[in-house]
């Protein structure tokens, strides 16, 4: 019986979010605290979801940092800009 290798997309999807819990800790510099501390709640909800979908599903977890990525964008963008977060 010969073993499959698994596909690289989970692992690819998991770099991502690595890559998103850096932005989103990133926004301590230029917003109030509440807004990372809930960019890090839905990080680790994302998070969640892509240990679930790992495996099974593993071309969905590249899913879960870009929707991170497409709702921390405009919020630093906006936020920064018409709120004034970053001074």
């Amino acid at each position: 019986m010969v073993r499959q290798q698994p596909p690289p997309w989970g692992f690819v999807g998991m770099g991502a979010m690595a890559c998103l819990l850096f932005l989103d800790l990133g926004t301590a510099n230029v917003a109030p605290w509440w807004v990372t501390v809930l960019f890090v709640l839905l990080w680790l909800v994302l998070f969640a979801v892509a240990l679930r979908w790992f495996e099974p599903h593993p071309r969905r977890v590249l899913w879960l940092p870009a929707i991170g990525f497409a709702l921390w964008l405009p919020t630093i963008v906006l936020g920064t800009r018409q709120l004034g977060w970053g001074g």
